[in-house]
């Protein structure tokens, strides 16, 4: 078994730049920017010596708010040669979210870009610090974000009191290259290198902070189950500022000296255009993008010839899908992973050579150097075989904490160094786990446990339900009931009558929805990520369930 890699992010790119010199790193499909291993470098060593004479330092919080541009990638290389910490920003944020990140993760600088969909990032951060467009670059004075001190914009445009990322080109030059160096080789990889903040599908999201270990090991290990080599060329569509992006993507193609083909972000056409053009060998994606392009009308119009591989994970994977995917697409060797971003983030991963049966109805078994096991949420004892419990994991891919954040790292890591996921599932004889749902979607309905995934499963089925969710809704009488959300392919018809008597002509009576909703989309986080809780919020207000939920309304 290979060991585990004792290199800073950095070194490992360096590494990978002689090795692969002029092997293509970055292929971006429908952008003028493809670089070599070794061009990719030196782009690096220059913005990390940029930064360096902002006067960023080892330890400073760096955040960036873009979505899959080209310097979102040399940032995380640039940050990690310094030892700054790269806090990532989820690209939906708005003004409110985005002064709560700022703020809680003491960031000093800020890179962003315009915008994305309906938000204007530079409106947002002017409206939040309107200091800055009277301020020097690098010497902001925020009333309501004292911390920062500098905004980095990507654009050719010129905003006042923002440095444009343009210009790191040219301040390199007073920085030695020896300077560079020298601080890349005193770096620890146990040091904090990345924050990731949880989707926050409950409560205000938490600074999760993982170290070079951390991320490039996983990164390893997720490439070593789909056979990644440099001769892979892996198209990523999900967000960089996201676990699923930099660690199942980024990383996990950087340790293997393979080929990065990044999507600005989702529109399933382009997607599809850069798996073909760019004859990409793999291809990662949430459920929800798997079936837009299996759905879009022209699908039929596009070849992929060497597509193999890539991951679908970020939510539970509906076994048509799954099975339209190994098919339709050709990714014969498509992997299913596990994963939470406090675990750097995948826990489990089916591999290439497991049976399709095994790919569609579990997450594979635990990675390499990592101990997964599944115990009673009550007691905390291991749980026996095929047993409904809470899947806890330890290993090298546990995060550090939450940042300024004692108490909830002490209530998601217990004193053995076990990380408690909150999800549900079992383990079989061989190893294998399902996913059983989270332990706060669980219904419990009348006394009797209800797992969402179970009856999800089944309604995907229904030859009418393109996708659904199940969740449970206040009920005095029962404490929950049932309700199905449920998108509807187009075209096709179905009742809420239809749809329970499908239920309960093929499972146990109380496993039948007493609601279904008929909905265009699901609300979610921008990672993919369905926010069940929003669901439930939704059903409350209208079966007006507020008495029931002990809700007071206005």
């Amino acid at each position: 078994m290979e060991e585990l890699i004792n290199q800073t992010v950095g070194d490992l790119l360096d590494d990978m730049a002689e090795r692969y010199p002029n092997h293509e790193a970055i292929i971006y499909h429908e952008q003028p920017f493809r670089k070599t291993y070794s061009q990719f470098r030196d782009i690096c060593n220059e913005a990390a010596k940029g930064l360096m004479a902002m006067g960023i330092k080892k330890g400073d919080h760096v955040a960036i708010w873009a979505t899959n541009y080209p310097e979102w990638l040399i940032s995380i290389f640039a940050t990690a040669k310094i030892g700054a910490v790269l806090v990532t920003v989820n690209t939906n944020y708005k003004n409110f979210e985005l002064e709560y990140l700022l703020r809680q993760s003491d960031s000093n600088t800020l890179i962003l870009i315009d915008g994305c969909k309906d938000a204007n990032y530079v409106d947002i951060i002017n409206s939040l610090c309107p200091e800055i467009k009277d301020s020097q670059p690098g010497k902001l004075e925020s009333q309501t974000l004292p911390k920062l001190k500098n905004i980095i914009y990507i654009g050719e445009e010129e905003h006042p009191g923002m440095m444009n990322w343009n210009k790191l080109h040219e301040m390199a030059k007073v920085i030695p290259d020896e300077e560079l160096q020298a601080i890349q080789s005193s770096l620890d990889v146990h040091e904090i290198i990345n924050m990731q903040y949880t989707s926050g599908t409950t409560g205000f999201p938490k600074g999760v902070m993982l170290s070079h270990y951390n991320i490039v090991n996983n990164g390893k290990c997720i490439g070593n189950c789909m056979n990644f080599t440099y001769k892979d060329k892996l198209c990523i569509p999900v967000p960089f500022f996201h676990c699923f992006g930099l660690v199942l993507g980024i990383m996990a193609c950087i340790t293997h000296g393979s080929s990065i083909v990044p999507v600005d972000h989702f529109h399933p056409v382009r997607v599809m255009e850069a798996v073909q053009d760019e004859e990409c060998t793999a291809v990662h994606g949430v459920p929800t993008m798997f079936i837009s392009m299996l759905g879009h009308p022209e699908f039929s119009k596009f070849k992929f010839t060497k597509l193999r591989t890539g991951i679908m994970a970020g939510s539970p994977c509906p076994v048509e899908v799954m099975k339209q995917v190994v098919e339709l697409m050709g990714a014969k060797e498509i992997t299913i992973a596990y994963g939470q971003t406090e675990a750097s983030p995948v826990c489990t991963q089916t591999r290439v050579d497991d049976s399709i049966e095994r790919r569609v109805s579990t997450v594979g078994r635990a990675l390499p150097f990592i101990e997964v096991k599944i115990v009673d949420p009550a007691t905390n004892e291991d749980a026996p075989f095929n047993t409904n419990g809470e899947l806890v994991i330890r290993g090298y891919n546990v995060m550090k904490g939450y940042y300024n954040m004692p108490e909830a790292t002490a209530n998601a890591i217990d004193e053995k160094g076990w990380l408690h996921t909150g999800d549900l599932a079992v383990m079989d004889e061989d190893g294998y786990f399902k996913i059983t749902g989270r332990i706060k979607d669980m219904i419990i309905r009348g006394g009797e446990n209800i797992y969402p995934k179970e009856i999800e499963e089944f309604l995907y089925t229904h030859p009418a339900v393109k996708d659904v969710q199940v969740i449970g809704v206040p009920s005095k009488k029962y404490g929950e009931e049932i309700m199905a959300y449920i998108i509807l392919k187009q075209g096709k018809t179905a009742t809420e009558d239809e749809i329970k008597d499908f239920v309960k002509s093929n499972m146990a009576r109380h496993k039948v929805p007493s609601y279904v909703k008929f909905i265009d989309d699901f609300p979610m986080t921008a990672s993919g990520k369905i926010q069940k809780y929003k669901l439930r919020e939704m059903a409350i207000e209208e079966l007006k369930l507020q008495d029931e939920a002990n809700i007071e309304t206005a």
